[in-house]
């Protein structure tokens, strides 16, 4: 029980610096101490949501390759949505859907991962 209070506390810690890094940069960069680049903090806050998704997933989602690629596709996805919206800011064009194409990528082998587990406890229920 420890062990799942702590990796909920400690999500949640995650979740919520993230959401604040994402939406109200400003407000967290003074917060921190931190320069207020409006860009890196938004990418910051989608890692921190990603990882902290992870470890909420983790405490359900007994198989890790699954729970690391879904982290994957999620945090690197709304990676792609920050390139995409801080065009403005600066940046290579070109970033956006080089990202986005690992996400594809990703999230192909994630589908076949999820089709091969459970057709791998389909198989063994019928057996038995």
């Amino acid at each position: 029980m420890f062990i799942k209070i702590t990796v909920v506390v400690a999500a949640a810690t995650m979740l919520v610096t993230g959401v604040w890094m994402r939406i109200d940069p400003a407000s967290f960069a003074a917060w921190a101490g931190w320069p207020n680049h409006v860009h890196f903090l938004h990418d910051a806050g989608v890692f921190q949501i990603g990882i902290g998704m992870m470890m909420v997933c983790a405490l359900w989602w007994r198989d890790v390759i699954s729970v690391v690629l879904a982290g994957y596709v999620f945090t690197n996805t709304f990676h792609v949505v920050n390139h995409v919206l801080d065009r403005h800011l600066g940046g290579d064009d070109d970033t956006w859907w080089q990202l986005g194409l690992f996400s594809v990528l990703a999230a192909a082998a994630l589908a076949l991962r999820l089709r091969t587990l459970y057709r791998g406890r389909a198989l063994t229920r019928a057996r038995s």
